[in-house]
């Protein structure tokens, strides 16, 4: 297993670790719950530098991110992100991503899932047909999600750089807790609020960056948080996650992906995904509370009030913000209207729950 530049903090403070894409990461400090209620509360700080960086230069740049993403990239300006996805040639999902323009025209980069760096790089490398110079840097990248309505008031105490105005999908680069070059972004997967941090691990960087905001977060409650957390925050707001929600062989435009889905351009399996949308979708991707009580999860069918299979979930929890379970999955559109009954099937009972829009937190 990997390490991040953080590993030896997550273990000082007794944090459950476990494998999580080829790397050792914290689980949870003080339990899920709590931590959750942290970050929506105030403020805590994820250890993410298990994700993918990878950075595109030259003239030809911005026409391999048009071919091989799904929304339109020349719409990006210099410090502006983008949410689009790696459509394959089936028409499914090879990973959903962000895309950071760095220099107009010239310099991107491209922020990918832990578990699919391999199989991201290698399709870039494969689309290269114009030799633009790319480059993997995951492996020298080090990344902190700072979350919470607090996040940035703690963060700006260690910089010049103006965080609190910082727009949503939008980045800065500048002088950080005294270290240069350190990309600060606001793109955040928990609907709480807050920035993150890109950092070159190297000098001990990523020990300087920790202890700074420990220090400037002390009055706020600043806390270590978690994947667990994570995923439950990142739930509550209806967000993907890559290989439950999402994947190779998932429709993206059942996935609700259609709004960065750009048809003014070409890209890999452009055709498909017109004729799919066309034709008209035989399945959706919805959210639902349980109204019964039960917990849903990965791969438990859903099913309609005479107990025939019309779908199945995708993600599901127990909601600490709502005090009641939530789950996410793929129904048969005529199942996907809001306030729709249906069914989860759990340990031989069909328990009663009804859709709902997304976010579940407002």
């Amino acid at each position: 297993m990997k390490n991040t530049p953080f590993t030896n903090k997550h273990v000082a403070l007794g944090a459950k670790m476990a494998p999580f894409a080829g790397y050792n990461m914290p689980i949870s400090y003080s339990g899920i719950n709590e931590e959750h209620q942290t970050v929506r509360t105030k403020a805590g700080v994820f250890d993410v530098s298990h994700m993918g960086e990878f950075i595109l230069k030259g003239d030809k740049a911005l026409d391999l991110i048009q071919r091989i993403t799904s929304n339109d990239a020349s719409k990006l300006t210099a410090g502006k992100v983008q949410y689009s996805y790696f459509p394959n040639e089936e028409g499914g999902v090879i990973d959903d991503l962000l895309v950071y323009c760095i220099e107009e025209n010239k310099v991107y980069m491209l922020v990918v899932n832990a578990s699919n760096i391999e199989k991201d790089w290698n399709w870039v490398v494969k689309n290269n047909v114009d030799n633009v110079e790319i480059h993997n840097i995951s492996d020298k990248t080090g990344l902190l999600a700072i979350q919470g309505p607090l996040a940035t008031q703690i963060v700006q105490k260690l910089t010049d750089l103006d965080i609190l105005n910082l727009k949503y999908y939008t980045f800065v680069k500048g002088e950080f807790a005294g270290l240069k070059n350190i990309l600060i972004s606001a793109t955040g997967y928990t609907g709480a609020g807050g920035v993150e941090i890109y950092f070159e691990d190297e000098n001990g960087a990523g020990d300087i960056i920790w202890d700074a905001l420990f220090e400037a977060g002390k009055e706020e409650g600043l806390k270590a948080i978690g994947l667990g957390a994570r995923d439950t925050l990142r739930l509550e707001m209806g967000f993907c996650l890559y290989g439950n929600d999402i994947d190779d062989t998932t429709s993206p435009l059942e996935a609700g992906l259609g709004w960065v889905t750009k048809f003014t351009k070409d890209f890999t399996s452009k055709a498909k995904l017109e004729a799919q949308k066309a034709a008209g979708l035989q399945r959706k991707l919805v959210g639902f509370e349980m109204i019964d009580r039960g917990i849903p999860r990965h791969d438990y069918q859903i099913v309609d009030a005479e107990g025939n299979v019309i779908g199945k979930v995708t993600s599901g929890t127990q909601s600490p913000t709502l005090g009641k379970a939530i789950g996410m999955g793929y129904v048969n559109t005529a199942f996907a209207d809001q306030d729709t009954e249906i069914f989860i099937a759990i340990r031989d009972k069909n328990l009663k729950a009804k859709v709902v829009k997304f976010p579940f937190v407002k």
